[in-house]
């Protein structure tokens, strides 16, 4: 980042999709630290139908709102879910010229899609739970004759976030209604066998130096047979143990593990990777490319845990954004 200079920071939430509101919640929590940090803030919001409205909240036309963005000296897009996380707003962003926070096209179009991001972990040998992906209800019962998906099962959509659409299946009786609210989510749905064991995550971002920078372990409080849905996740009653209580084989599983997969997705900015610990070893969830990022929220609790507090966290951000289109345009030349 340029030493003492005042940027101009485009800061871009909402989205058309059900994690509109935490998407705006994030949103204002960067335009808080971006102005705290001396920086010129510049929140543009896209609405629950797709719209884009100006820093007032204010209608506009998307060619207004892009010519506002390509004003800015860079860009912090918090839009999580699909059209945005999805790589959507980098692709956007990348055809204007603003230098942005966070993962390309590529790596959030792979990380929101459940089903590609467990082939290319598999890949890699990082363990993931037994899955089919399924496009339809009608596909309930040829499940049934799948020796790896015996109840209890996860259901839940193949892109999206927030829990949205997921459920635990029990009895086979009940897979198809729960492929019904799934599909009701998405496009289509991964059927996955329940892994028992401590929902642990990490989170990596690569800084202006290279280095790939990892919070400390975090886990989640869930009670045994449970999901962390989207009420625990944003009504405040979520437990966190940071750092997770976990061995420290456990722990180097893990970050290697989310290591392997920021290089291989091709990520950048900061990412979010959750796994269960079980008696057998680590398995992962699933990729967050545009993880939650109020003060709250998971990411930046593991990052002030290490003495990276929220306001210091989205300037390396930004400087670590900065320094990369100045690295891209020279090797352009």
């Amino acid at each position: 980042m340029r030493d003492g200079e005042a940027l101009r920071v485009a800061i871009i939430g909402g989205g058309a999709n059900d994690e509109h509101d935490v998407s705006l919640a994030s949103a204002a929590a960067v335009t808080r630290a971006v102005r705290a940090l001396g920086h010129d803030a510049v929140p543009v919001t896209i609405d629950r139908s797709g719209g884009w409205r100006d820093p007032d909240g204010l209608p506009t036309t998307a060619a207004e709102a892009i010519a506002l963005l390509a004003t800015c000296d860079v860009a912090f897009p918090v839009l999580h879910g699909e059209n945005g996380e999805d790589g959507s707003i980098a692709g956007l962003l990348s055809m204007a010229g603003v230098p942005f926070a966070g993962s390309p096209v590529g790596a959030g179009a792979v990380g929101m899609d459940k089903w590609v991001t467990k082939l290319v972990a598999e890949a890699l040998g990082v363990r993931t739970a037994p899955a089919r992906l399924v496009r339809s209800e009608g596909e309930a019962a040829s499940l049934a004759l799948d020796p790896r998906l015996v109840p209890p099962l996860v259901v839940k959509p193949t892109t999206g976030g927030s829990s949205n659409g997921v459920s635990v299946v029990r009895e086979a009786a009940d897979l198809g209604a729960a492929l019904g609210l799934a599909l009701g989510a998405g496009r289509t749905a991964l059927v996955e066998a329940f892994v028992v064991g401590r929902e642990v995550d990490i989170a990596l971002f690569r800084d202006s130096t290279g280095a790939l920078r990892a919070g400390t372990t975090l886990e989640i409080g869930v009670a045994d047979g449970a999901v962390f849905d989207r009420e625990q996740k944003y009504d405040g009653t979520a437990s966190f143990t940071l750092p997770a209580r976990i061995s420290p084989d456990e722990h180097v599983g893990i970050e290697s593990a989310a290591r392997a997969l920021y290089d291989a997705l091709g990520c950048a900015g900061v990412a979010r990777f959750d796994f269960f610990v079980t008696a057998t070893g680590v398995v992962l969830n699933e990729v967050n490319t545009t993880p939650g990022f109020t003060e709250a929220s998971q990411v930046p609790r593991m990052y002030a845990a290490v003495g990276l507090g929220y306001e210091q966290l989205v300037a390396a951000l930004l400087d670590a954004a900065l320094t990369e289109s100045t690295a891209t345009l020279e090797a352009a030349r």
